[in-house]
């Protein structure tokens, strides 16, 4: 069918790339306490926007970190009620060198726009919004109850979101939400995301002697921390990329026959995504299992950094009185954070080595989900992609994670729809990120025809 909306979109392209671009050039990273006041700006510069296209009830909501951004329209008799959710804050930009355009100057090159929070997640939350203003400009109502709900706290674990979730506001009363921060399998293929790994982000401090000690003078009889954590890291998986926690895998439930079997039939070219996306030499992994099981439906175990001692130029011989390591998991449908979490601390201490002491953390978690396909706006999501891209809609998993995914359905009882336009290679939380403005351009036609498919 012909939609006036998605041709007030078509002709005002320009502006919404312009509009875009302003939102991209605020540094909102939001893990830098440095840049709390431009996680503000870029809540309040989105409140701004909704009020203008039309929103009703915007505000600004106060959290421990950074703020929620609230609005909604709800004039719409018998029809649904959407929940509409994106995150305004960034990765941080390093290494800095690495750009080739600066990450907070947007840059249009090759039909892309370049710049921190692009893809992830500024691009697709602008999308929603310009969805809901052609809507609003071409038949001054939307089709169907439409709630927003926009954070500043999802690349630091969302803890504001979530405690405001968990509290069953009325505000977010709804019957699904919508999520535009996935990606599409393959350039030009609609793509809807039904399942996403869950999350364990921890932090091991072991500690030896009580302040840093010289290497020459106590080499030998003091511990050092860095020797035990590399010999606790050392022991969490074999060789071949299985955990050795126990019990860890006890609880997964494995996709099914059929997903595997469509899963199979993707296009995806191993060594393509092994030199393109990956750039190594070799992939690695649990063996007995593909590429896009071993990063949809299986768990995995990942240091990230370990922070202290002597890491300046030259030499200090120093053993270092403590060692921290940073260290997640991924988890997938079937596990729980509070028992992995408790799996992994239990096998850590009982691995240490002796002479020292340890702590293990948890900083931030998020559920595992798995979404069926047969709920009705699922099904008006596939119409929708159909029309605008041309093409059969496929459904993946993700081996990301979006914690208000579990949050909304745990306590909301909403299951999602993970309508993303992101492509594999946009180069998320890494230098020259980017978003297809062709993408970023059907991607706001799709959910204008999704949000009217889901009123019939």
């Amino acid at each position: 069918m012909s939609s006036p909306a998605v041709a007030f979109a078509r002709q005002n392209q320009p502006r919404f790339l312009s509009e875009l671009k302003a939102l991209l050039r605020i540094p909102s990273i939001s893990t830098l306490p440095e840049h709390k006041a431009d996680c503000r700006r870029a809540a309040e510069m989105l409140s701004a926007e909704l009020k203008r296209i039309g929103m009703e009830n915007v505000r600004i909501l106060e959290t421990e970190g950074h703020p929620l951004v609230y609005a909604d329209w709800l004039q719409a008799t018998a029809t649904p009620t959407v929940l509409c959710y994106g995150h305004y804050d960034v990765q941080p930009t390093d290494p800095l060198e690495e750009w080739l355009s600066p990450p907070f100057e947007p840059e249009e090159r090759n039909g892309n726009l370049y710049a921190r929070g692009a893809v992830d997640d500024k691009g697709q939350v602008w999308a929603q919004v310009k969805a809901l203003e052609s809507l609003l400009a071409e038949q001054g109502k939307l089709p169907i109850n439409v709630r927003v709900l926009f954070e500043g706290e999802e690349e630091v674990g969302g803890e504001g979101i979530a405690k405001y979730v968990a509290s069953k506001p009325p505000e977010l009363k709804a019957d699904f939400a919508l999520v535009s921060d996935t990606e599409l399998f393959a350039p030009g293929l609609p793509t809807l995301c039904v399942g996403l790994r869950g999350m364990i982000y921890t932090e091991i401090e072991v500690r030896g002697a009580k302040t840093d000690l010289h290497s020459g003078m106590y080499g030998g009889a003091a511990p050092n921390p860095f020797m035990a954590l590399a010999q606790i890291l050392a022991r969490l998986k074999d060789e071949n990329g299985h955990i050795l926690i126990p019990g860890f895998y006890d609880d997964i439930i494995p996709p099914s026959p059929e997903e595997l079997s469509a899963w199979r039939n993707l296009p995806f070219d191993e060594e393509h995504y092994r030199i393109t996306e990956v750039g190594s030499k070799q992939l690695v992994g649990e063996e007995g299992y593909s590429v896009l099981e071993r990063t949809w439906a299986r768990p995995t175990l990942e240091v990230h950094g370990m922070p202290g001692g002597f890491i300046g130029a030259g030499a200090k011989t120093v053993i270092p009185a403590k060692a921290v390591a940073k260290v997640s998991m991924r988890l997938v449908p079937g596990m729980t954070p509070q028992k992995a979490f408790e799996q992994y601390s239990s096998f850590v201490k009982k691995i240490a080595p002796a002479g020292v002491d340890m702590e293990v953390r948890l900083i931030h978690s998020g559920d595992p989900c798995l979404i069926r396909v047969d709920n009705p706006y699922i099904k008006a999501a596939t119409r929708a992609l159909h029309e605008v891209w041309g093409r059969e809609t496929v459904f993946i998993r993700s081996g990301g994670s979006i914690p208000i995914v579990g949050d909304f359905w745990r306590h909301l009882g909403l299951p999602s729809v993970m309508m993303g336009f992101g492509l594999p290679d946009d180069n998320i939380h890494a230098p020259n990120e980017k978003f297809n403005i062709r993408n970023f351009e059907l991607g706001i036609e799709s959910l204008i025809r999704f949000l009217e498919e889901t009123a019939r």
